[in-house]
């Protein structure tokens, strides 16, 4: 990607607000030199920390401490680039800032760091966003597969898929001149089975990057059943505490409760949704509504019976097919310490008294986490997860216009959108918009 120079430099307080040891504030752009040297005399070596007091336009020392200077290229955002690290006292922050925007600096947007180390083609948008990943990480394994998308593993794999489809068009579109023998041509290319592999390495990359998406962002578990299922009580157990009211009356739960907890890293949002029953009162009705609203968007949804209640079980399997849920539905047996039902594929437990929360919580694990290693899982957003699909559409539609021997001209084209909808990943072909609230969500001085 070619972007003009750009002319204005930026300073931020990079260091999180609050007092602390060490406080950095961060210049880049065509003038950190000039204030580097008014503030501190003279520049240090490149790289190379140089400990000086920061002056003030009256010749007063701001604070003491350590300068370090990067010249551009060789810096993480492609332009000259100073760091002043010194005390983290915010009064402080606050002067040393003020000076550097009184010496022709302004004030920097958020991410606007990552942005320019973007346009300056040192890291690419996947890789940015990579970076406000790990800064928002939640668990070591989020943390550890932003980290290996940041050093790009994730573009790599993308890169490796748009090469094999940029040599497949190749192929393609210099056999359209020779439209009569177009049919002998891409069986002679092996067309066929490079679609094919394309498809297995785009789905393979599909699963690594969901599993990331669901480390960074975490999952929705919705708690479902009857009214007196036991839906806040397993909300308690699982959390740990006393969050929902349990009583013996129906209806008690109207509204849906939030939880957030953690399961062997992963980030759960466990969802207490009101008991589904016919002819509740209008204020249950309601949160009858939210409660399937929830069920519909949910990543799994936790389908809670009544083991000790003949007819809640005989009933179980008509229900959850009328959930309407687009994700995977769990059967679990409340109350296992009273009666167990022994339904295949159904878990039994007892939120009063513990039993059987473990095999739940690794089930949960296995079915919204981490399938197989970790060290396959790249960090990936939803925008991410977009484009993949929209590749995986193309390919689809490729292979079958390929089988039922449409034009070649056809196959071309589906290959072109796979091409634009992986560039879009890593930025090859993105808007100023999507740039501009991809960035806007990043933390000031990143």
């Amino acid at each position: 990607m070619s972007t003009p120079p750009l002319l204005d430099t930026i300073v931020a307080i990079a260091t999180a607000p609050g007092r602390g040891g060490i406080g950095v504030i961060r210049i880049s752009g065509p003038n950190a030199a000039d204030i580097g040297r008014t503030l501190l005399g003279s520049l240090p070596a490149a790289r190379r920390a140089l400990q000086r007091p920061f002056i003030d336009a009256q010749g007063q020392a701001i604070d003491h401490g350590l300068a370090l200077w990067f010249e551009g290229p060789r810096s993480f955002t492609g332009e000259d680039v100073l760091e002043l690290h010194g005390h983290g006292g915010p009064v402080v922050l606050d002067l040393l800032f003020a000076r550097v925007l009184s010496l022709g600096a302004r004030a920097a947007r958020p991410g606007e760091f990552s942005e320019r180390a973007f346009l300056n083609d040192k890291i690419d948008l996947a890789q940015a966003e990579a970076i406000a990943d790990l800064i928002d990480a939640g668990s070591v394994a989020a943390a550890r597969a932003a980290m290996r998308s940041l050093s790009g593993e994730f573009s790599s794999r993308v890169q490796a898929l748009t090469d094999a489809i940029v040599d497949l068009r190749v192929y393609i579109e210099a056999s359209i001149d020779f439209a009569e023998e177009d049919i002998e041509l891409l069986e002679e290319g092996g067309v066929r089975l490079r679609i094919a592999t394309l498809q297995d390495d785009l789905r393979a990359l599909q699963r690594s990057a969901e599993q990331g998406r669901r480390l960074q962002e975490g999952c929705t578990v919705v708690i479902a059943g009857r009214p007196n299922s036991g839906k806040s009580s397993l909300l308690n157990a699982l959390a740990g505490e006393e969050t929902a009211i349990v009583t013996a009356t129906p209806g008690t739960t109207r509204d849906v409760l939030r939880e957030r907890i953690d399961i062997d890293g992963l980030p759960v949002r466990l969802l207490d949704t009101a008991g589904l029953r016919d002819d509740p009162d209008p204020i249950e009705a309601e949160g009858i509504r939210r409660a399937r609203l929830e069920i519909a968007r949910a990543d799994q949804v936790v389908y809670l019976v009544d083991a000790s209640d003949p007819v809640a079980v005989s009933a179980a399997g008509e229900e959850i097919s009328a959930l309407g849920s687009t994700q995977g539905v769990t059967l679990v047996f409340n109350k296992a310490d009273l009666a167990t039902p022994n339904l295949p594929g159904s878990l039994a437990i007892s939120a009063r008294t513990g039993q059987g929360l473990d095999q739940l919580r690794q089930h949960l694990r296995s079915v919204l986490g981490v399938v197989g290693s970790e060290d396959a899982v790249l960090s990936a957003r939803r925008r991410h997860l977009e484009a993949l699909s929209r590749a995986g559409e193309a390919l689809e539609t490729a292979a079958e216009r390929l089988a039922s021997a449409a034009g070649i001209e056809l196959i071309a084209e589906e290959l072109k959108r796979a091409h634009d909808a992986l560039g879009e990943i890593t930025g090859r072909f993105t808007t100023d918009d999507l740039l501009g609230e991809i960035f806007s969500s990043f933390c000031i001085g990143k």
